[in-house]
């Protein structure tokens, strides 16, 4: 039924989305870093002011400041009962560091854990630098956690750092713009902060492919590969997502994503679900 319910989510999208101008990538990911669903794009968040725009007396914040972008998730999981949502604003500085917020409520089985993320990106290289064509963007980041009402127990924490190394690449000399991201991630996280933090940390690889069949229109895969500690393992989750680029401002999502077998004895997963986002940049 889920899977019928994002079909014809994504069918809309497609057949009814006119020739308008993109919004654009990074979205505020569920914890608020520009990104797609649950992983960071190297590309920083917001807009650049055009000229004339955004000038204070004789300063004109062109360069100093983007516009902000503004993201909303809502994720169910009814296999394990879990209503999930997400609030998030975002903005770089400089053209490079990119500061942001994100509050998320999760809720399992009625029980509500309530997670604030404040995260900063620096953009270590920009895409194509120098005009070298296949250079990627490249960034690295950092996000603290913090969540309330987590399972409590022996060697798990109500918060943590998150560390993290990606490189994002679009490719326009394909028939179709494909857009390939993939990085590093370093957690102690445990199945998105519903059962805390460990106390150990390690390592988990992530990547995104999306194509533009139109230009107001990107399909894609998302893959967050789960992080294993001693006595906790983590499943892997992926998602198949559509993004609708309405008008430069907005821009809306559907998504089917697997969080894990949720009846596993080997790793701790949330099932699957649907997923949906809108999302606002100035």
């Amino acid at each position: 039924m889920k899977r019928f319910i994002v079909s014809i989510l994504i069918s809309g999208f497609v057949a009814f989305s006119p020739a308008l101008s993109q919004a654009g990538v990074p979205l505020n990911n569920l914890e608020g870093v520009g990104g797609i669903a649950f992983n960071p794009l190297a590309y920083t968040a917001g807009t650049s002011f055009e000229d004339g725009e955004g000038v204070i007396g004789n300063i004109s914040l062109k360069g100093i400041i983007n516009k902000p972008q503004f993201g909303v998730w809502y994720v169910n999981l009814d296999d394990v009962d879990v209503d999930w949502t997400a609030f998030s604003v975002a903005d770089t500085l400089f053209d490079r560091l990119e500061l942001s917020y994100g509050y998320e409520t999760i809720a399992p089985n009625g029980k509500n854990i309530h997670k604030n993320n404040v995260g900063a990106k620096i953009l270590l290289l920009k895409e194509n630098y120098n005009d070298i064509k296949f250079v990627p963007a490249v960034s690295i980041g950092a996000l603290w956690k913090h969540a309330s009402n987590v399972a409590q127990g022996t060697g798990i924490d109500d918060e943590g750092l998150d560390y993290y190394l990606v490189a994002t690449k679009l490719i326009t000399q394909l028939p179709k713009p494909v857009l390939l991201s993939g990085g590093l991630l370093s957690t102690k996280g445990r199945v998105n902060v519903v059962f805390g933090f460990d106390r150990e940390r390690d390592e988990a690889l992530f990547g995104n492919i999306d194509v533009l069949p139109l230009k107001n229109v990107a399909v894609g895969f998302e893959y967050k590969q789960g992080a294993h500690f001693a006595d906790f393992k983590n499943a892997n989750y992926w998602d198949a997502h559509v993004a609708w680029f309405v008008n430069k401002n907005l821009t809306l999502v559907a998504a089917y994503v697997d969080a894990g077998d949720y009846q596993s004895t080997k790793k701790v997963g949330l099932g699957d679900g649907v997923v949906l986002s809108a999302q606002y940049v100035f």
